[in-house]
């Protein structure tokens, strides 16, 4: 198994492993070179949904959408599709995966099923490196606070479950109070936790107040410095860190069919 780092900050290419049928000491490296890099992914991996599953529930308990059934027999793959005649998409902001929910996901994999010609990247944000690089006063004020995440905060006037909604559309206002900075439960690491579709307002505070200081912590998050970009080929399987990351899909395939398939993988209570 070899682990080729992709930029200065996060991302990791793994090759020379096939998931169909990794043996416990593969899955123990994997696993630490998600810790290490943040973003890993493998080219080439012909998974049933059952291998897939499989290697998913190695990490962790799965966890089902919220707000989408998953594939027939498979409730923990949410398929997602972007059709040649769609122009919205399910993601085109930073955002970490569904922390409205007490127990956010700890690590999300995305398998690409079918591509478009062209565009469809995933850019993913290094959150250990945007905490460690604000001043000590503003990390140690961050440091005191909560946020309120909902599932119901949009940056823009789109439905972001169009494309994928099918149960629970009564639950948009699902939510939960996690720290601003939580603690990796893994690497011990501080990592900035608000993010532009799910923060919405700090604790004790409403959302105009707290405004000014998010829109600053997001456009952090933006910053290229931070940011690894992934070009997908199809089947390429990859996996992210939800609790020190934030991705984003890019929306630039207009007249394309893109076809994804999703697990998530439950995470503890951010502490």
């Amino acid at each position: 198994m070899e682990v080729i780092p992709q930029s200065s900050t996060l991302g990791a290419e793994i090759r020379g492993i096939d998931l169909s049928k990794i043996s416990a000491t593969e899955l123990d490296r994997v696993n630490q070179a998600l810790l290490d890099h943040q973003v890993i992914f493998f080219r080439d991996q012909h998974l049933s949904h059952r291998r897939y599953c499989d290697f998913a529930a190695g990490f962790g308990a799965l966890q089902d959408y919220l707000f989408a059934d998953g594939v027939d027999g498979y409730p923990y793959i949410t398929e997602i599709v972007k059709t040649e005649s769609e122009t919205e998409s399910f993601g085109d902001f930073w955002h970490s995966d569904s922390t409205y929910l007490e127990r956010p996901p700890k690590i999300t994999l995305l398998y690409a099923r079918q591509l478009p010609a062209r565009g469809g990247d995933t850019l993913f944000a290094d959150t250990y490196a945007v905490c460690e690089d604000l001043s000590d006063g503003l990390r140690a004020c961050l440091g005191e606070l909560n946020a309120v995440n909902s599932a119901s905060v949009v940056p823009r006037d789109e439905n972001i479950y169009a494309e994928v909604k099918s149960k629970n559309s009564d639950k948009k206002d699902r939510q939960a109070i996690h720290p601003v900075i939580r603690t990796h439960d893994e690497t011990g690491r501080k990592a900035l936790f608000v993010n532009s579709i799910h923060s919405l307002a700090f604790e004790g505070m409403n959302r105009q107040e707290s405004l000014p200081l998010l829109r600053y912590l997001f456009a952090r998050v933006e910053r290229p410095e931070y940011s690894f970009r992934l070009r997908w080929r199809e089947n390429t399987l990859a996996m992210w860190d939800n609790r020190c990351t934030q991705h984003y899909a890019l929306n630039d395939y207009h007249g394309f069919r893109r076809v994804m398939h999703r697990i998530i993988v439950e995470g503890a209570r951010p502490r």
